[in-house]
């Protein structure tokens, strides 16, 4: 009993962490609406777009921030799991997924938020740096080849439930599930860039 509400208090933690939009703030900071200009969507690309290179910096400091804070607090409650040889820390997986969650629909900002995927790598990167790194090192060959920061993230978010089922990095169910929540989560929030990618319409990232 007590397990599980360290592990309800990990997501409510990571979920109220999360919902520290920071291109919203950041936005109101320069007097203006992310959420009104650009593609509208309150994250790190339209952030760049829309405030500039200065701007986009402090959102990627926020939403790295907010990303390892939860996962710090998750650690803390150490609530962890074993099945066998693997094992997970299911309240750093409650957080990091809590994270994620705040940063798409912030309680704070009328549940309009982001897409989740730097908050998302930041949390990979909390729980399993060598695989944050597979999955890194695969978006920057899809963006730098496609110029599709969309293409990218879709295409290392499943390349990342993909891994999670590889034997050697030892996870566990609570693993798997968090893997495709957030496959479901990525998929869901770029259900309009996968429709432009698909009609050929999707922004290109400028280098």
């Amino acid at each position: 009993m007590i397990d599980i509400l360290k592990i309800l208090a990990a997501l409510a933690s990571g979920y109220l962490l999360g919902s520290l939009n920071t291109a919203v703030i950041v936005g109101r900071l320069y007097g203006r609406d992310i959420t009104s200009h650009g593609s509208g969507n309150a994250g790190l690309t339209n952030a760049l777009r829309v405030l500039g290179k200065p701007a986009a910096a402090l959102v990627l400091a926020g939403d790295i921030a907010k990303g390892v804070i939860a996962c710090l607090i998750g650690l803390r409650l150490g609530v962890h799991v074993q099945s066998g040889d693997a094992g997970d820390c299911a309240s750093l997986l409650a957080a990091g997924a809590g994270a994620v969650l705040g940063h798409n629909w912030p309680v704070y900002f009328q549940f309009k938020g982001g897409k989740g995927a730097l908050t998302a790598v930041t949390v990979l990167f909390m729980l399993n740096w060598v695989m944050a790194l597979i999955c890194l090192g695969f978006f920057v060959i899809v963006v730098a080849s496609t110029r599709y920061v969309s293409l990218g993230t879709l295409c290392a978010t499943v390349l990342f439930a993909a891994i999670s089922f590889v034997p050697a990095f030892g996870n566990a169910l609570y693993f798997h599930v968090f893997a495709l929540l957030m496959v479901l989560i990525i998929v869901f929030k770029h259900r309009a860039n996968i429709g432009r990618l698909l009609s050929g319409t999707e922004n290109k990232l400028a280098f």
